[in-house]
């Protein structure tokens, strides 16, 4: 068993009552403990005199009690104790409040240190409730940088630095994770060393220089993982899929819009990559409306047409029937035959044979497909289920899924194609309209090569977005209206379904607005939409808002990604604060879907700091890319790939967002797999990647 994994009352005694209260806090191993980082730094090293003291500032200072005097207040019954101390440069009060067994620990006369705040009082300035130890007695604390731990229940700083520093002298010679050269080149200190200079430094800059090393261990290690993988593919063999240019120029010829240049040169780099013999493993990421969807058809029906099937698989079931809808009407000249296979309530699977839509069995088609009569098969997470099986799976689209890639290729590639005797693996295209700051595109996604679609169709107006307080909300139903009497649609998004308890009165329901629009405009078409309704009515209610049989549709966040509605002209936004950036672009990019002009309207009353910088950078910022840097900035790497959820620990997360960082680990993880691909001459290194690859996903 690794080290840091082993049970911490194996390595230091403790009782069951303190036991407890660290596995409250999830502190169950030793390396829970030496992880459990300092959140700051008291420097206890710098004293200063008495005459100098200001109001409001953390002092130490060194001086002889003169007074000492214990008391009850009359009306609250508080047990204070108070000291008149004294330098050589003046005397201050000091004041205790509630710690009745300093009457046994204080005395007159004794010279002390003292670390605490100034405040004032009617009387005058006051040290207030510090924390103190007796200059005769061998200094602990004061004389150095103390460590500051974010409290446990019940469990106090300077109890868990007392744990801590049991924990790093238990600490046994460590075997380092990173090689040498970098340690030195670095200058980073060892791993034993490590935790002794992050939890007690003998300066800020020893400390901080610690950190940095376990920050850059972290980075490291992913970024090592990712290239390995990439490594990996690249040495695998994929079906040689050669572009037949005619049949690209047929196809575009049926479009009834122009491509952008950045979709006829994104569906160049994917065909040139489909005909190398190694598998593709490609990001295609590009803007809300940017037209992912029309370059991953054009490529996929160039698969199709040379005896290959695709896998298409999106995150919702709307999407699903969506992009089914959109492939049949765009392949309906090509003699493609499309499957569709989404959730739990499916009995009847829908499956455009010879240019019909028919309704058969789930059991039908999965046999079809296997046979390989289903050329593409579109769904959402339903196609990795063991049951799913191709026949000559040559191509996978994952959409908003480019997390799941390795491990999705994978299960769905369950029968590799065998021709000569070798095993094929397919052609990976992902998708992504939440744009990816450059430094998690270095780290996590690693292993995927990017290709942007960096322009909107021709005709599209910048949807024009504005912000609104809750007094003002009537202003904003004003644009709502107009833009429904134009004949026109609108999108409104609340956070919640139903009205919840007190605490969370402020947020708007979706079914309280759904009744407060219908009075407010009774000649309107309004309906509601969200998770807990019936996959037959989620679907009819979407094809009615297609069909413009429903002006506003109002709904949570089921709609935030992929659905396509041209005539929805505004999107309205309630408690705007509870979404994240990336989230509001998303919705955002519901509206301006032609030629026509949108709004985004955002409603909230919050003026907390990162409620405003983020409606200032949804705001300013000129394009999707710059939004996803500063929402990396203000939210941190959390919000694109999920804390909770990626297993990932907190360094490594604040890590992600230090570019400079990043790029100095991609660099160094280049030039060892370089030297060692397979890490023969880093055992330790290579075991730290196995078991990361077990610990981090990125859900």
């Amino acid at each position: 068993m690794n080290y840091f994994d082993l049970p911490l009352r194996k390595i230091i005694s403790i009782g069951e009552s303190l036991s407890k209260k660290l596995e409250s806090a999830g502190i169950k191993t030793i390396g829970d403990v030496l992880f459990y980082f300092p959140i700051r730094y008291d420097d206890l090293t710098k004293l200063k005199d008495i005459k100098d003291v200001r109001l409001g500032e953390e002092v130490v200072l060194k001086g002889k009690i003169l007074q000492l005097s214990h008391s009850k207040t009359f009306k609250k019954n508080i047990f204070i104790t108070e000291a008149l101390v004294s330098d050589n440069t003046g005397s201050i009060r000091v004041i205790w409040f509630n710690q009745p067994y300093l009457k046994n620990v204080l005395r007159e006369g004794g010279e002390y240190y003292f670390f605490g705040k100034i405040y004032f009082d009617k009387k005058s300035l006051y040290l207030s409730t510090p924390f103190f130890e007796e200059v005769k007695d061998k200094q602990k604390y004061f004389g150095k940088i103390f460590p500051v731990y974010k409290e446990i229940k019940n469990l106090p700083s300077r109890q868990i630095a007392n744990l801590v520093k049991k924990a790093i002298e238990k600490i046994p010679e460590l075997k380092d994770y990173l090689p040498d050269f970098i340690l030195e080149r670095e200058g980073y200190p060892k791993l034993k060393d490590a935790f002794e200079k992050i939890h007690f430094p003998s300066s800020v800059k020893e400390a901080e220089l610690a950190i940095e090393r376990f920050k850059f261990e972290q980075v490291f290690s992913i970024i090592l993982l990712t290239l390995k993988i990439k490594y990996k593919i690249s040495r695998q063999i994929a079906p040689v899929i050669k572009p037949d240019i005619d049949l690209i120029k047929k196809f575009l010829s049926t479009l009834n819009f122009n491509l952008t240049l950045a979709q006829k040169k994104a569906i160049w780099i994917i065909l040139k990559d489909l005909e190398k013999p190694r598998p593709m493993n490609r990001l295609l990421e590009g803007d809300v409306g940017s037209g992912k969807t029309i370059v991953a058809l054009t490529c996929a029906l160039n698969c199709i047409k040379q005896g290959y099937q695709v896998a298409f698989m999106v995150p919702t079931e709307v999407l699903a029937k969506q992009h089914f809808k959109t492939a049949a009407k765009l392949f309906a000249d090509f003699g493609v035959n499309i499957g569709l296979l989404t959730g739990r309530e499916d009995k009847f699977i829908s499956e455009k044979l010879k240019n019909q839509e028919i309704e058969i069995s789930e059991r039908k088609l999965l046999q079809k497909t296997e046979k390989g009569e289903i050329d593409i098969l579109i769904g959402t997470h339903t196609l990795i289920q063991d049951k799913v099986k191709f026949a000559r799976l040559g191509f996978i689209i994952l959409d908003e899924q480019h997390r799941f890639g390795v491990e999705q290729r994978a299960k769905l590639a369950k029968s590799p194609i065998k021709e000569n005797g070798k095993i094929l693996i397919p052609h990976l295209l992902s998708m992504t309209a939440t744009p990816i700051p450059r430094t998690l595109a270095l780290t996590i996604y690693g292993d995927l090569d990017v290709v942007l679609l960096d322009q909107l169709p021709e005709g599209r107006k910048k949807v024009v977005t504005k912000v609104f307080s809750n007094k003002d909300k009537e202003k904003a139903l004003e644009i709502v209206k107009e833009e429904v009497l134009k004949g026109n649609q609108c999108f409104v998004i609340c956070p919640r379904i139903e009205e919840k308890e007190k605490k969370e009165m402020e947020l708007v329901s979706v079914n309280e607005e759904y009744e407060f629009l219908k009075k407010r405009f009774p000649k309107f078409n309004i309906a509601k939409i969200h998770s807990k309704l019936k996959k037959t009515e989620k679907e009819k209610i979407m094809q009615d808002f297609r069909d413009r049989n429903i002006d506003i549709l109002v709904s949570t966040s089921v709609v935030e990604v992929g659905v396509d509605i041209p005539k929805a002209t505004c999107i309205l936004i309630e408690n705007a604060e509870r979404f994240g950036l990336a989230q509001l672009h998303q919705f955002r990019g519901r509206v301006g879907r032609s030629d026509l002009q949108s709004f985004c309207l955002l409603i909230t009353d919050k003026k907390s700091l990162k409620t405003l910088q983020r409606i200032k950078a949804i705001l300013e910022s000129k394009n999707s890319f710059e939004l996803a840097e500063k929402d990396l900035q203000i939210r941190g790497p959390g919000d694109f790939i999920g804390k909770k959820q990626s297993g990932m620990p907190d360094i490594a997360m604040q890590a992600l967002s230090d570019r400079k960082l990043v790029e100095k680990a991609r660099e160094y993880a280049k030039e060892l797999l370089e030297k060692d691909l397979h890490l023969k001459n880093y055992p330790y290194l290579r075991s730290k990647l196995v078991e990361l690859a077990k610990k981090i996903h990125f859900e």
